[in-house]
């Protein structure tokens, strides 16, 4: 279900009011704010202009951007400084157990938080890895960007970025120019994570996953489920 601002459900009030009044009483915004998260239902909804997709491919939990649109409602709550470091860097105010963070957000969307992070946050982590190994073993000889593309597209997926998305645009039918939004790049890096994970052995896949992770745990301190 698809809705706008002025449209939201009970659902959605009593997230922005639970959000609100947990921290007017004193609660830390951070957990109030998860707690929220665990409230809200609606996978997707446009606000002005701006659409905002919670839930990419039926099934994985992109919930910063959800976190980015509740911190909007209550803005003068918040230090400003924290808030952009949990939006743009990934970084809490403070670090919470598995356990606890599972528990705030609840079961179901901390699976589908464990789908977007390996489906589109490892993808995209993945991709810049080999990007870089490509650039770095071609840096004698010129080569184009779209040849560099190309070649780190083969080495993942075995056939370049143009025809892994003419197969997304056939099977969604989709009608887009190759210049991608942000949702619709976010849901074509996860159909090319389940393309990869359907045609690839798992030692492959394990391989590719583990290069990944090791670059964000050496960059980041994050661990396998990007906390």
């Amino acid at each position: 279900m698809k809705t706008n601002a002025n449209q939201l459900t009970q659902a959605e009030e009593e997230a922005i009011r639970h959000l609100r009044d947990s921290i007017a009483r004193g609660k830390h915004w951070y957990p109030a704010l998860l707690e929220a998260i665990n409230i809200w239902q609606i996978p997707e909804e446009k606000i002005g202009k701006r659409k905002y997709k919670y839930i990419i491919g039926g099934e994985a939990f992109d919930w910063l951007l959800l976190a980015e649109r509740l911190c909007n409602t209550v803005s003068d709550l918040i230090p400003e400084e924290e808030k952009h470091n949990l939006l743009f860097n990934g970084e809490p105010p403070f670090k919470l157990k598995t356990e606890e963070f599972k528990q705030l957000i609840g079961e179901q969307k901390y699976q589908q938080h464990l789908n977007f992070f390996y489906g589109v946050t490892i993808e995209e982590i993945l991709l810049q890895v080999v990007e870089d190994e490509v650039r770095k073993e071609q840096s004698l000889d010129y080569i184009g960007e779209q040849s560099i593309s190309n070649e780190t597209y083969r080495r993942i997926y075995d056939i370049t970025q143009p025809e892994l998305l003419k197969l997304f645009k056939k099977e969604r039918a989709h009608r887009f120019s190759n210049d991608l939004d942000m949702t619709t790049l976010k849901e074509f890096t996860y159909w090319s994570f389940k393309y990869r994970v359907k045609n690839h052995n798992k030692a492959r896949i394990a391989s590719d996953t583990k290069k990944a992770l090791t670059w964000l745990k050496n960059k980041t301190g994050k661990s396998a489920d990007g906390l």
